[in-house]
């Protein structure tokens, strides 16, 4: 993919490809290979966490010009383009998925860290519409 904010974009599927990866395999074996998925699901919430407050910082700057909602922040709901969207939230969901779904095979193991991986769609996510997103221009009832 290739256009404005295509890095993230990239960052995004990345990050998701190494933790389904790391996940799954730490899936078949916990006992021995639990460690590097408890280490790549508190780097990628580390790495979500950060992007999530810059998102947060950028936002506000430019709310003194436009309107910024939650929805359109995170989740680029009206503010991303349709392919951005997709991409972004396909890689948020890829992660949910994958998260729940060793969590659940592998009960009360460190596979539970992996619920925390989430984050890291997100905080890109967020990171992108902040950058890039279009937003309605505010109006004096809303200052």
């Amino acid at each position: 993919m290739n256009g404005v904010g295509s890095s993230l974009i990239r960052a995004s599927w990345a990050g998701t490809a190494v933790f389904a990866v790391v996940a799954v395999i730490a899936t078949i074996d916990p006992d021995e290979l639990g460690a590097p998925a408890v280490i790549v699901s508190l780097i990628l919430f580390a790495g979500g966490s950060t992007a999530m407050f810059w998102a947060f910082l950028i936002a506000v700057q430019r709310s003194r010009e436009v309107a910024i909602g939650i929805g359109g922040l995170y989740f680029g709901a009206g503010s991303a383009p349709r392919d951005v969207q997709r991409h972004l939230m396909g890689s948020l969901a890829v992660q949910v998925l994958v998260a729940l779904v060793t969590a659940s095979i592998r009960v009360f193991t460190s596979l539970a860290f992996g619920i925390l991986v989430p984050v890291w769609g997100l905080g890109l996510a967020g990171l992108w519409c902040a950058r890039h997103g279009e937003f309605a221009p505010r109006t004096d009832a809303a200052r």
